[in-house]
């Protein structure tokens, strides 16, 4: 929920978008969602002080469900907030998602989406099956040209294209209009603003054919060149060793940072790390692609010469001889896992940006224009355990020569046990000098015997109270990550006089990290006084409404780069069974039985599959490393994330086996051999 307090000055500006006039003092101006919401929960009622006044028009709103308000307040409690002199700038002064974190989100997507992309085209633009390649080189032996050859082939593409493109683009509008409407988590819109511009559905629909024609030409080019080659099946050229060099720089920059990382010496220059780390990526993923059939057939090879299994030789003989096939069937998989890790690298460095690893939290809570029975009730929040109040000895401004100022907190032993770990030997109503033993260390003037004059305010009237720093120190011990009670002197609520207010001080509360417990306290404090303003150490709320956002687009591209892997998958075992099926059928005329088959096809697909997953998930882990490395986190190395990464491993090799068995039919159909 989003709300705008408003304190209406002398100068008139034009209201907002969907606002017909600003809100006065004491009114009201809400979402429709909101509206709806204060009827359901009366209870808002604290988080929306005044009397409604209209609706805000969609203009003035990013999605239907958006929870925003305008309140109208006094000018007096606003008088440390923000001039406005005008609404409607083009650019919001602070962004849904900072350009920062845009870059991770298009450097994850990227990995996660693109590399399937790419190997899911490559995978169409290279299918092979049998039928279709010899009926392309059974036109060419009939006197048909090459370029007609390729004409043909191309013209069916950009047929199948065009009408997949209109289909998507259907498919799409209907997407748009059902999700815009349920909203995604953290992540909503109006159908309008996800509606396809005209110039996007003239590439979809220009683009996307005349990209299908020139990879029709291509594809028909071996056929239409040499036919006699695809009517033989000429054996197939082994797999170049070149494929290894995208792989061994992109290695060498990501083992660089890892090894960096565990020595000490993280990178300093983002600059560099910013190009740097996406080409590793990029670098790694396509190594694993195009290393993969090398790898395989001389793994391939090893097996084949120490197997005495008919159904393991044959498998490996096959791989050996058809490097590609079982290829294209592994890429898709192999990249989805290793995609996977990346994105658990992104996870962890966007929780790192959102809160700290501390078990405690800490909200600091201005006194000006908080009331004492305000304070009291913040005090008394439900999640609070501890509570303290921070303030500072007074200095004259108007002197150039150097003070001393002695910070302080007032609070019982009790209250302090409660905001920080340890504490030993305190006693209530002594003033104490305060050490932390693990973080602290003792200020040079804060001296023992030194006088320090502390200012406190009733009705305009002042009071000061002074304070001879005395000899005992207490030491505690406070929380790591942040310090709850960062102050040179202990004072008990008797130095406090009766009635009085400090000249300046902070309200200091603390609670238990956890998620749930931190909302509920951020929603007391707003329900105290809605316009008060609250510190919470270790915690960007702009953050955490950009990393639900984030996560969201993130979910989103692993399903794309799951679905895009699945379909080159099924592509890739749909073209093979057509490549396989005069194989099949020799076999089982040789007397080659159907189970061992099977076995033969699940073996022939999943060892090369098994190799490359083993690869991704080393070359995985380690580029989420060194991505962790150069994020500047203090989480370099993550344990919890291997049992996903291997559970999408085996899924994946299951997957692969599953869709291995189809490949071999129970009828043998001796006119495919015929036919051959």
């Amino acid at each position: 929920m989003t709300r705008v307090f408003i304190g209406v000055g002398t100068k008139h500006i034009e209201p907002p978008p969907g606002l017909a006039a600003l809100p006065r003092q004491g009114e009201l101006v809400l979402s429709p969602r909101l509206h709806e919401a204060l009827h359901q929960e009366p209870g808002l009622a604290r988080l929306l002080p005044g009397r409604e006044r209209g609706l805000i028009g969609a203009q003035g709103l990013a999605h239907p469900d958006e929870l925003y308000a305008y309140i109208g307040v006094s000018p007096d409690k606003l008088r440390h907030a923000d001039v406005v002199t005008l609404f409607g700038e083009p650019y919001p002064p602070t962004p849904t998602v900072e350009n920062s974190t845009l870059d991770i989100v298009r450097f994850t997507l990227a990995g996660v989406v693109l590399l399937p992309l790419a190997v899911f085209l490559s995978v169409c633009a290279r299918l092979s099956a049998a039928v279709r390649v010899r009926r392309l080189a059974a036109l060419r032996l009939l006197g048909m040209s090459t370029k007609a050859v390729q004409r043909v082939n191309a013209a069916e593409t950009v047929a199948a294209v065009l009408l997949g493109a209109v289909l998507g683009l259907g498919i799409y509008g209907l997407v748009n209009q059902m999700i815009s409407r349920a909203g995604l988590p953290g992540f909503k819109w109006y159908p309008g603003d996800g509606a396809l511009s005209l110039s996007t559905i003239l590439v979809c629909l220009l683009g996307c054919p005349a990209l299908a024609w020139f990879v029709g030409r291509a594809s028909a080019r071996t056929a239409a060149a040499d036919p006699l080659a695809v009517r033989r099946s000429a054996v197939q050229k082994t797999p170049a060793k070149w494929g290894l060099l995208p792989l061994v720089p992109g290695l060498g920059i990501v083992t660089g940072y890892c090894v960096a990382g565990a020595t000490g010496h993280a990178p300093r220059d983002t600059r560099l790390s910013a190009v740097l780390m996406p080409l590793a990526v990029v670098l790694v993923g396509a190594g694993l692609v195009w290393t993969l059939p090398l790898l395989s057939q001389v793994l391939a090879r090893r097996v084949a010469r120490s197997s005495s299994s008919l159904p393991l030789c044959l498998a490996m003989r096959r791989n050996q001889a058809e490097t590609g096939g079982a290829l294209r069937v592994a890429t898709g998989l192999v990249l989805v896992v290793y995609a996977t890790s990346l994105v658990q690298g992104v996870l962890i460095e966007l929780d790192q940006i959102s809160k700290h690893n501390s078990p405690a939290q800490v909200y600091s809570v201005g006194l000006d224009g908080v009331t004492a029975e305000q304070q009291h009730a913040l005090e008394s929040i439900r999640g609070v355990r501890g509570h303290a109040l921070r303030i500072h000895s007074w200095s004259d401004l108007r002197v150039d020569a150097y003070q001393p100022v002695i910070d302080a907190v007032i609070t019982t032993c009790s209250q302090l046990r409660e905001s920080v770990p340890k504490v030993d030997g305190c006693v209530d109503g002594r003033p104490v000098r305060l050490l932390d033993v693990v973080n602290g260390y003792p200020h040079d003037d804060v001296k023992p015997g030194a006088t320090f004059r502390f200012h406190f305010w009733k009705d305009g009237q002042r009071r000061v109270q002074r304070l001879k720093v005395p000899q005992g120190i207490l030491r505690y011990r406070d929380w790591d990550d942040i310090q709850a009670m960062d102050a040179d002197v202990l004072l008990p609520p008797s130095f406090l006089p009766a009635g009085y207010r400090p000249d300046s001080g902070t309200l200091v509360l603390v609670s238990d990290s956890d998620p749930a417990t931190v909302r509920a306290v951020l929603d007391g404090i707003g329900g105290v006084d809605p316009t008060i303003a609250v510190d919470p150490y270790g915690i960007n709320v702009t953050a955490l409404q950009q990393i639900a956002v984030v996560k969201t687009l993130l979910a989103i591209g692993m399903v794309l780069g799951l679905v895009i892997g699945v379909a080159a998958y099924l592509v890739a075992a749909t073209d093979r069974a057509m490549e396989r099926k005069p194989q099949v059928t020799a076999l089982a005329l040789l007397g080659a039985r159907s189970r061992t088959q099977r076995a033969a096809q699940v073996a022939q697909v999943v060892m090369p599959l098994t190799l490359g997953l083993v690869l991704a998930v080393v070359t995985g882990k380690a580029a989420e490393s060194s991505y962790l490395v150069t994020g500047g986190g203090a989480i370099f190395w993550d344990g919890h994330g291997v049992p996903l990464l291997l559970a999408c491993a085996l899924w994946a090799v299951v997957v692969a086996a599953l869709g291995s068995l189809p490949l071999v039919g129970r009828r043998v159909d001796p006119e495919l051999i015929r036919r051959d």
